[in-house]
């Protein structure tokens, strides 16, 4: 792609404007080009997966709209994921759930194994991106009565700690064969609507059932394991068993990963403030950047201030390097494709933002106190033409500028995702 004059011009003024302040553009692009975000799969074909498309939604996940277009297979998932990639700069990775395998027949959760998500493997080796993985505790006749690895069935608790063994397996295994390590993910839908009598049992359950899918040491190099809280969901609105609090301690306990979903706690609190808090821990935090409308609604993530506050935090505290990035929302009502566009653009910008903050001179303000000057610096650098270098940035990154890759997913909608609905 042939560089822009104006937009080569606007960028030699921006970086002549933040060498003025210390920071050097050019440094921040480059470490920008490290930080790959995770995509996930549940936003090309609203949480359905592929084991049974047609089976409904549980434990309190809920994709509303019916923009056209879905995708019903994994090679319409796949294809989708290509076209918005093509349009996002920098490093990405894949985020799959259990369900999203592959295979001629039905298969238990129990037996999944790295041959049903072969053809995934393939396609990430392709172009060369790093999977993590999701054990899938939702959508099931063995979820529908509110509980899994916390049920009071011993039965039912095996059969969700036997998933959750064999999907660390598979996430081992993405790790071996794509030679980046997949970050897996616990959540579950556990709870109850209205107020338990008995709030300790289920979570001693849970506890107990965790250790057993933990039982089993895995190359680091290859697998990590985070645990996912959660305030409340629909339909376990009075009592949810695994609370961030509870997931803190054993993640403390037994260090592991802590997930933080922007979206998973009360609208006064803020997953920016509680990094700084627990990194150091744990083994490690994966973000579940999202936005949160009112409550955990999993709307496409927008340039707020609270996205921009996350970006902060991980560049001022100097801790990218012990964070995994990961999106999640899942929005029907409008071009999922464009929703994954804008989503994963948003997060870089942020990034782009954090790493260009005149960092040296904010910090030698902070140490000397001279919080006037600090107050001053935090707002000047607001108005900095970082919009100019994230253009240079598309454009030498090889995707389109500005709004330029609406054009091609309106094109990709026509021609392809227009079709499935007709069909």
């Amino acid at each position: 792609m042939e560089p822009t004059p104006s937009i080569e011009r606007a960028y030699a003024q921006a970086r002549d404007r933040y060498a003025t302040l210390g920071v050097d553009t050019e440094r921040a692009l480059a470490r920008l080009d490290e930080i790959a975000i995770s995509m996930h799969c549940w936003q090309g074909d609203d949480v359905r997966g592929f084991e049974q498309p047609d089976r409904p939604l549980t434990g309190g996940i809920s994709a509303t709209g019916d923009y056209p277009g879905r995708a019903r297979t994994a090679d319409e998932l796949r294809a989708d994921v290509d076209l918005a990639m093509a349009v996002i700069p920098g490093p990405k990775r894949f985020n799959l759930h259990a369900s999203y395998l592959e295979a001629a027949r039905p298969v238990e959760r129990t037996d999944i194994g790295p041959e049903h998500f072969q053809r995934w493997v393939d396609w990430a080796r392709d172009r060369r991106i790093g999977l993590d993985f999701n054990p899938t505790l939702f959508s099931h006749p063995k979820s529908d009565g509110g509980a899994t690895l916390s049920h009071p069935d011993p039965a039912i608790r095996r059969y969700w700690i036997d998933h959750c063994r064999a999907s660390r397996l598979v996430s081992a295994h993405f790790g071996a064969a794509l030679g980046t390590r997949s970050v897996m993910n616990t959540w579950i839908p556990d709870g109850s609507k209205d107020l338990p009598y008995d709030r300790f049992g289920p979570r001693q359950r849970l506890v107990e059932a965790l250790d057993q899918v933990m039982a089993t040491p895995l190359p680091r190099q290859h697998h990590r394991d985070a645990v996912e809280g959660k305030l409340f969901g629909l339909g376990v609105e009075a009592y949810t068993v695994g609370s961030q609090e509870l997931y803190l301690a054993y993640a403390t306990r037994k260090n592991l990963m802590i997930c933080l979903d922007a979206g998973h706690y009360h609208p006064t609190e803020a997953v920016s403030d509680k990094i700084s808090s627990v990194i150091g821990f744990v083994d490690g935090v994966l973000l579940h950047v999202s936005r949160p409308v009112r409550w955990d609604s999993d709307h496409v993530v927008v340039l707020d201030d609270e996205t921009q506050a996350i970006a902060h935090e991980l560049v001022r505290g100097d801790v990218l390097d012990r964070v995994a990035i990961a999106l999640d929302f899942f929005d029907a009502s409008i071009n999922r494709v464009a929703a994954w566009v804008i989503g994963t653009r948003n997060v870089r910008r942020a990034l782009l933002r954090a790493l260009l903050e005149p960092g040296a001179q904010l910090a030698a303000l902070e140490a000397r106190r001279d919080f006037t000057a600090r107050l001053a610096l935090l707002e000047e650098q607001k108005s900095l033409p970082w919009g100019a270098v994230w253009d240079h940035y598309c454009e030498r990154s090889g995707v389109p500028v500005g709004m330029a890759w609406l054009d091609t997913v309106r094109a990709y909608e026509r021609r392809v995702l227009g079709e499935r609905d007709a069909a």
